[in-house]
């Protein structure tokens, strides 16, 4: 099979790296050319000019990009010379909705479309560890499963289509909650003058352990902040929960409150008015912080501007 990617941000690139490792990887396109020009100084692969000269040559099709509208755009260069057969996988989070809208879309042309966003973030998409879960016709998932193979740890097949990104909502509900907890009970410790790594330590060894504190924890606690996921894409990955949630009447009060939260982190750490700009400006990369320093950040920015 041909494969080529579309996408090789900080989840894309990691992917785009273990399908070239795996010897199936054809072709690569990125929005901005100078990603494109990064990877294969390493990956020895061809960079297509436009998304549709990648998908004239592949039979298979994996997207990686931010939004639902990058994935429209995206299947829109894709349909008028997308050959019959051809399997696109899109592994963004996006909403249900968005991919059933997908599927009719690529059926008209004979094409199959599997939505199947991917759980572990960068650290995972590098070393091959991703969890993967699914929608769409079971028999095209193990048509292109030896591909998924070589970039996930963990591939389960959720239903039809949609049931990949529904699942992905329920990661993310899970983990909003989780960041948040995390955060709050470190800064608590820190607090009470607790030794940081020895609360991570014993905490993470019992009922309360998790991936967030293992891999976030002492970074935070040291007031590292490299980027891995963008504060951004989270906030819009909630978004689109609440607005899957608002069709069963669902209550999810602890997803409202991190919203909050996550916004108050936006403008106090990244403090910008329309975060639907240009790719650099409206994706900070995250800072999960506790509650404590949020509000630390707003008082001192509210005393410079009464300072003028």
């Amino acid at each position: 099979m041909n494969v080529g990617i579309v996408g090789l941000g900080a989840m894309g690139g990691g992917m785009a790296a273990n399908l070239h490792r795996a010897g199936v990887l054809a072709c690569v396109y990125n929005r901005s050319r100078q990603r494109s020009d990064e990877f294969i100084k390493t990956c020895s692969v061809d960079v297509a000019g436009s998304v549709a000269d990648l998908a004239a040559g592949c039979d298979v099709i994996i997207i990686c990009v931010s939004h639902d509208e990058d994935v429209l755009a995206v299947v829109a260069q894709i349909e008028p010379v997308i050959l019959p057969g051809t399997v696109v996988v899109d592994t963004s989070t996006v909403s249900h909705t968005t991919a059933k809208h997908v599927e009719k879309q690529l059926a008209n042309r004979d094409a199959y479309f599997l939505d199947a966003p991917v759980s572990g973030g960068a650290e995972g998409a590098k070393n091959g560890t991703l969890a993967m879960m699914v929608g769409g016709d079971s028999v095209v998932l193990e048509r292109v499963r030896p591909v998924l193979e070589a970039m996930t740890k963990t591939i389960v097949h959720m239903g039809g289509v949609g049931t990949g990104q529904a699942t992905k909502a329920v990661n993310q509900i899970m983990g909003a909650g989780i960041n948040q907890a995390v955060t709050e009970a470190l800064a608590f410790a820190e607090a009470e003058g607790l030794p940081i790594d020895k609360v991570i330590e014993v905490v993470g060894a019992g009922a309360s352990g998790n991936w967030f504190l293992d891999h976030r924890g002492a970074t935070m606690t040291q007031d590292e902040f490299a980027p891995g996921f963008k504060l951004g894409l989270h906030y819009k990955d909630l978004e689109i929960c609440k607005a899957m949630v608002a069709e069963h009447g669902v209550q999810l009060p602890v997803v409202e409150m991190t919203l909050i939260l996550k916004g108050t982190s936006i403008h106090c750490l990244w403090p910008l008015p329309d975060l639907k700009r240009a790719d650099a400006r409206r994706n900070p990369p995250i800072r999960l912080v506790a509650l404590s320093r949020i509000v630390t950040q707003q008082t001192r920015a509210s005393d410079q501007a009464l300072r003028g």
